[in-house]
This record gives C-alpha cells, structure tokens and sequence, in this order.
C-alpha cells in the first residue's frame, strides 16, 4: 500500500472497521513499528530521528489527559515536554479552538467534544504543518461535528496540511479534496473526490412493473454497471445518455415497463461502498507533487 499526502491537502483516509488506517496513523506518528516497509514524514523516519516529528502533531482515537487538572495546565505540561516557544502559543491555541473561557475548568468536566477539541489545541502547541487526525468527530453530536468541521477548515484555511480518518462520510466529503480509501490491506482509490465522482458515471434509480426482470436486463446491458436494489429501486450507473436509451428499449421489450427512472447525485458514499463492498477495484492516480507524509 502506497499513501501519499501533499502540501495543502485535506486528506480523507477511508476504509472498513479492521483495513488498518488507525496501525497506519500510529507508524506515521512513531507510536509502533512497523513489520514491513517504510514511512516517511518529510522525508524522515519517524523512527530512526526524534527530529521526523517536527512540524507533525496530531492524535490517534481519543486524546488523553490527566482529568483533575484544568485545560491550561495541561496545555502548559505539554508545551513544556516540547520546550522552545511551544508554551507562547497556549492562549492562541485555546483561542482556534475556542476554549478560552473553559481554561480554568478541569478537564473531567467536559464534554466529549471539549475534549476532542483540546485534543487539536494540544497539537497546535507543535506549531505543525501537518495534523494526523484518527476519527475527530466521533462520538459527537450534530452540533459538536459541525464545530469540529469548521475548526479543520478553518485550519486548511490557514495553510495547514490535514490528514484525517473518518468514518462519517458526509463529512469528509464536505471537508476533503483528497481521499484514500482502502480494503483488505489495498488502496483501491487515491485521489481527488470530483475525479471518483465524475469516474463513477452517473447514478440513476429505477422503478418497473417487474423488477426482478429489470435486474437482469440491467446486468445483461454492457454500459450499464454497479447494479443493486437500494431502498425498493434498481441502482445502477450508465456511461452516458445512450447506454440509458438502450436499458430503457431493452426493459420494453422485456416486458418490464417503467414507472420511474430518475438520475442521482452520486455521493462519496455510495462510491465508498461500491469499492469496498463491490467487485470492481478503483486505482485512483495520484497527482505530482512534493509529499508531506507518505507511508509504504
């Protein structure tokens, strides 16, 4: 498996409970070793020189503190294990993450998604330019998943290179530009979502007097492809207008006729789960460019 991040990605990394993102984020980060291959952070191994680790900071599943000791104080242990200017960047740090005005309050007593947000001010002490995120929006609610998707924005806004896992798909297509998604130990996609998208031809749902029939006349059909029942209807993507004109004349004459076919807007969704769950494998290119991280 080949990974590359570049400068100024926000970059989703994709994949099945078990694909191994999180074994990846742990090698990238220093935190195990790896069997096989190798991992470059900047062109430096994470485990060879303590010096890979400057200028990347993140956390994997959920950060940790010590939890009877205020948001500040733990900030101020931190940046005193790093040393240098780390304990001048605090107050910003807090001020990003918008966590000012609960400092003083021990961390036991916030919320999940307090915690998840001094968590990334506890890596922006690092001054890094380039976050490794393992799930950051997890476990919160609606409200705490939009706080935290406008905080990585606001970060790649910045200039700041992301890499984040996720499961929730919606979004990590809202924040991305970049994805890597893999299976069974394969990357079966690298690269930008608009090229997975307009890739994957278009979507389209369909609805007939006799759907079972429908199914075979849509997997008989040779530009028709990815075919499924979703919610009571025949998915399937078409390359092209012509390819749906023939499916349509072929479900006449089949005696399947139709109630409604309708296009659909394709999300990274349905494309995440026609690669990892499908048959078909993608092998997504990936652009030139000067790499911040890449592991093999």
């Amino acid at each position: 498996m080949d990974l590359t991040v570049h400068a100024g990605d926000v970059y989703g990394y994709l994949g099945p409970n078990g694909a191994g993102k999180t074994t990846c984020l742990r090698m990238m980060l220093g935190l195990i070793r790896p069997t096989a291959g190798t991992v470059r952070l900047f062109g430096r191994d994470p485990l060879e020189t303590v010096q890979a680790l400057d200028g990347v900071a993140g956390f994997v599943e959920a950060p940790t503190f010590y939890p009877y000791l205020s948001g500040r104080r733990n900030l101020e242990l931190l940046a005193a294990f790093d040393g240098g200017d780390a304990g001048d960047r605090i107050e910003m740090a807090l001020e990003t993450v918008e966590l000012t005005d609960r400092a003083r309050d021990r961390i036991g007593g916030y919320s999940h998604g307090m915690r998840q947000r001094i968590g990334i001010a506890a890596a922006l002490l690092r001054d890094p330019k380039l976050l490794l995120l393992d799930e950051p929006a997890t476990g919160l609610d609606p409200a705490g998943m939009r706080d935290m998707r406008l905080l990585i924005r606001r970060l790649a806004d910045q200039g700041m290179t992301v890499l984040l896992s996720s499961h929730l798909l919606a979004e990590v297509e809202e924040l991305c530009n970049r994805v890597a998604i893999v299976r069974t130990g394969k990357i079966v996609y690298e690269g930008a979502i608009a090229d997975l998208k307009r890739g994957a031809g278009a979507t389209y749902r369909l609805s007939t007097t006799n759907d079972e029939r429908a199914l075979a006349v849509c997997r008989a059909q040779p530009h028709i492809g990815d075919v499924r029942t979703v919610h009571g209807k025949i998915s399937f993507t078409a390359a092209g207008d012509d390819a749906v004109a023939d499916l349509s004349q072929a479900l006449i004459e089949a005696g399947a006729l139709i109630h409604s076919l309708a296009p659909q807007t394709v999300t990274l969704e349905d494309l995440f789960f026609s690669l990892t769950e499908g048959d078909g494998v993608g092998n997504g290119s990936v652009p030139a460019g000067e790499p911040t991280g890449a592991t093999r």
